[in-house]
């Protein structure tokens, strides 16, 4: 009995003095560990501003941008080759709008395509389609999300021409003023560019920039039709060139086109008018005479009821 708990005694002694020696090592490297990390925050407050700066970068320039960036290569692998061109004239009838490049259009595909996917197929399997309704259903979602940015950019091309419609006429008859007053067709132009706001000033203002770097009118006027898809516009423009070329007269062509934009504006709001009755058949058959039968021949047809159920 002894012989057996001699050697015993010995390994729990050994045992201990192991787990002993373990527990202290383990302090000393969590002690080592934490000083390092202090080390390193000390490091971190103590350092430059230039490297602060590349370090407190934010999620979007961590994370964000380097997605973008991927998926703006994987849009321009998918796209065709003169699909970037049909994009940069799409945003220039959009006006350019802020943050939009043909990179980002092309990214904006991508993203929508995968994130309407994947919320359409998740709302598929919550609503347990079928199999092939799933597939109709996933296919038109992720079409559409492919398709939202040329909606969005057809949307502000669509509500810039309308601004640019309603602008044309007083700007044209500024312009006639102006020349008529004394000034030349490009102070005139610098006029309008000044005292108007909206996109038809902005179209100005980059048509006087670009004569200022050296382009001639002509062709600073062909490029102003060219950013817009209006015919109006671009019936002036191409006046305005032939009247430069010629040597026509500029006041005489000014006051003929003011005459005629504001023929045409009043044919365009008569025709809007006439418009009227027929956009407005379809909420007053769904939408009004309904609420008015109930309202009128509701009471009628409660009381005939009750005079046929036998309550009277």
């Amino acid at each position: 009995m002894t012989n057996v708990m001699l050697p015993l005694a010995f390994g729990m002694i050994f045992l201990a003095l192991f787990l002993v020696f373990a527990a202290i090592g383990g302090l000393t490297k969590e002690r080592a560990g934490v000083g390092r990390s202090i080390a390193v925050l000390e490091a971190l407050t103590s350092a430059p501003d230039e490297m602060k700066g590349e370090l407190d970068s934010s999620f979007t320039e961590r994370v964000l941008f380097p997605l973008l960036t991927r998926t703006q290569t994987m849009g321009r692998r998918l796209t065709p080759e003169d699909a970037s061109e049909r994009i940069r004239e799409k945003l220039e009838l959009a006006g350019n709008p802020f943050g939009w490049t043909v990179e980002r259009v092309m990214a904006g595909k991508v993203v929508g395509f995968a994130a309407a996917l994947v919320v359409s197929l998740t709302l598929a399997l919550i609503m347990g389609l079928s199999f092939l309704t799933t597939l109709g259903f996933v296919v038109i979602v992720s079409l559409v999300g492919y398709m939202a940015p040329n909606m969005y950019l057809y949307q502000q091309t669509f509500d810039r021409s309308e601004k640019l419609q309603r602008a044309l006429p007083d700007a044209i008859d500024l312009l006639t003023i102006s020349v008529e007053s004394g000034l030349g067709f490009d102070a005139a132009c610098a006029q309008v560019a000044r005292n108007t706001e909206g996109p038809l000033s902005e179209e100005f203002a980059r048509m006087l920039q670009e004569m200022q770097i050296g382009r001639g009118r002509s062709e600073a006027l062909r490029s102003l039709a060219e950013r817009t898809n209006l015919p109006d516009l671009r019936s002036f423009v191409s006046a305005m060139v032939q009247a430069d070329a010629f040597g026509i007269p500029v006041g005489q062509v000014l006051r003929v086109q003011s005459s005629e934009i504001r023929v045409k504006r009043r044919q365009w709001a008569e025709e809007m008018a006439q418009k009227v009755p027929v956009k407005i058949l379809v909420p007053l058959i769904f939408c009004i005479l309904p609420c008015l039968f109930i309202a009128v021949l509701g009471p009628a047809g409660i009381s005939i009821m009750n005079s046929f159920s036998g309550k009277l």
